[in-house]
């Protein structure tokens, strides 16, 4: 076998990947867009419930309680916003990595302290009766989240971004 062969073989899957990977960047940034748009919406229209869900982990002071209830779903809505613009993507995942640890974390805390609650993730939340949470099953569910933010965080260019329209100008 040449050298030009063993070349050849070695760049196909390399120009391959170039050529999906932008595009698989895009259908992940999409997802956690809409992810966090489906999060917030439900609570920006009830935002007591809001409040209720975040105090219902018995983490924060209660003192700081209803400003992050309150300001979380804002925060999920303008971070959405930047992910379907692709405006700082990278940044943007970090940020949701930050988030997704930060839920992971209250969770975990719920769990070991014997906490039944509904997360709220995407409304509602609070106290509920004995035996109804399925933490294993959130976990796992935020594990899919950790997994979308580290593929965005490691490749960030995706098609059709603000980024890109930036980076060619």
């Amino acid at each position: 076998m040449t050298s030009e062969a063993v070349e050849s073989e070695t760049e196909a899957p390399a120009r391959r990947w170039d050529t999906i990977q932008p595009w698989l960047s895009l259908l992940v940034r999409l997802s956690m867009a809409v992810i966090l748009i489906a999060a917030a919406i439900p609570k920006m229209l009830d935002i007591p419930q809001s409040i209720i869900a975040v105090r219902a982990y018995r983490i924060l002071p209660e003192a700081v309680v209803p400003f992050v209830g309150t300001m979380l779903p804002f925060l999920e809505l303008v971070l959405a916003a930047f992910l379907l613009a692709g405006l700082f993507t990278r940044i943007s995942s970090i940020v949701w990595l930050v988030m997704m640890a930060a839920f992971m974390t209250g969770v975990i805390w719920a769990w070991a302290h014997g906490l039944s609650i509904d997360c709220g993730c995407f409304g509602g939340g609070g106290d509920v009766a004995e035996g109804t949470t399925n933490y294993p099953l959130h976990m796992l569910e935020r594990t899919g989240f950790v997994i979308l933010g580290t593929y965005l965080l490691i490749w960030p260019r995706s098609k059709f971004s603000a980024d890109e329209w930036m980076r060619a100008a």
